[in-house]
């Protein structure tokens, strides 16, 4: 039986996020923002870059929106000794049959965890560009495809800068989503602690029948179809050119978002608003998402860090500084 109608509506894809959000919260508790955050990525196709300190859940997040998505998952631990072959696979010669098979890497999968990407050198990390922005990787000349469904989740460590290789701003553009993944709420932590105690730890409920898909590959496709059907009006597409535009005009921003972001903003704000039920976008969809798909595309001054000014603060001048549609 198809998990989607073969004319989606809005309902029928809140009702299936709902869901996919309701499965993934048996394994993962709270972090309720960074689920959906990541199912706006996968369901817009694009990528996400998770920025979290050690154990909370980065792995088993992804690890878990696989096995709802019904999509293959592979990680990689990015390390300083790591070589691109080591992601995108390599030519083996087989003596007995005297002819060179492709061994595959990891980043053939449809769901791939990219760990601390920024403890790899930049020859690493840009293995990934082609794959990122074209789902397509070449080795030896010979172009392989991916699934359409391959979504890239890479994490950072935001406190532990040492030894590690900064991306750079062509690869974070290519992400149209940045989270942060802080830790747990109080109650949400004792939760955790009570299951680690007892035969429920978040792992095994992941491994047993309790977690079930509720869509498979072929269908993430036909949910991206259906989030075109959602109504973003001319002002609105207005509002965004016009946020994106000051972002290069801002005192305190040094480079500003390029036309990439005009579109992660719009695409993101369609999610937001399939996930609230709603056929339309609304400029608080769009105000709502601009802070994550703002806060790695531009780059203050650093005057003004100087002076302490953040990121997110930039953002908020930005947003306060265009005027809302009526």
């Amino acid at each position: 039986m198809d998990l989607v109608p073969e004319n989606d509506s809005t309902e029928s894809v809140r009702e299936i996020l709902s869901r996919a959000r309701a499965e993934v919260g048996k394994v993962i508790i709270g972090q309720e923002e960074v689920i959906d955050y990541s199912l706006i990525a996968i369901f817009t196709g694009n990528h996400i870059l998770v920025e979290g300190v050690p154990g909370v859940a980065k792995t088993l997040l992804v690890r878990t929106l696989a096995r709802v998505l019904g999509a293959e998952f592979s990680r990689i631990q990015f390390t300083p000794d790591l070589m691109p072959s080591d992601i995108t696979g390599t030519n083996i010669f087989n003596l007995q049959e005297g002819a060179f098979h492709l061994v595959k890497g990891p980043i053939f999968t449809s769901f791939l965890l990219a760990d601390e990407i920024n403890r790899a050198p930049a020859k690493t990390q840009s293995a990934l560009l082609q794959a990122m922005q074209e789902r397509q990787v070449t080795i030896d000349g010979v172009t392989h495809e991916l699934p359409d469904s391959f979504t890239v989740f890479a994490t950072q460590n935001p406190i532990e800068y040492e030894g590690t290789y900064p991306l750079p701003e062509a690869q974070k553009d290519r992400f149209l989503l940045r989270v942060e993944m802080d830790y747990p709420r109080e109650e949400e932590e004792k939760k955790l602690a009570h299951q680690s105690l007892g035969q429920e730890t978040p792992e095994k409920i992941l491994e047993s029948e309790a977690v079930q898909p509720v869509l498979t590959r072929e269908k993430i496709a036909s949910m991206r179809q259906a989030l075109e059907s959602i109504t973003v009006k001319e002002e609105l597409v207005s509002y965004v050119v016009d946020l994106i535009r000051k972002s290069r005009d801002l005192d305190s921003i040094q480079v500003g978002a390029g036309p990439r972001a005009t579109q992660a903003l719009l695409l993101s704000s369609r999610a937001v608003a399939a996930i609230e039920g709603r056929d339309f976008v609304t400029p608080d969809d769009i105000r709502r998402m601009a802070h994550s798909v703002l806060s790695h595309r531009i780059v203050l001054r650093p005057e003004y860090e100087i002076e302490g000014v953040t990121v997110a603060e930039a953002i908020q001048k930005l947003i306060e500084a265009v005027a809302v549609p009526r």
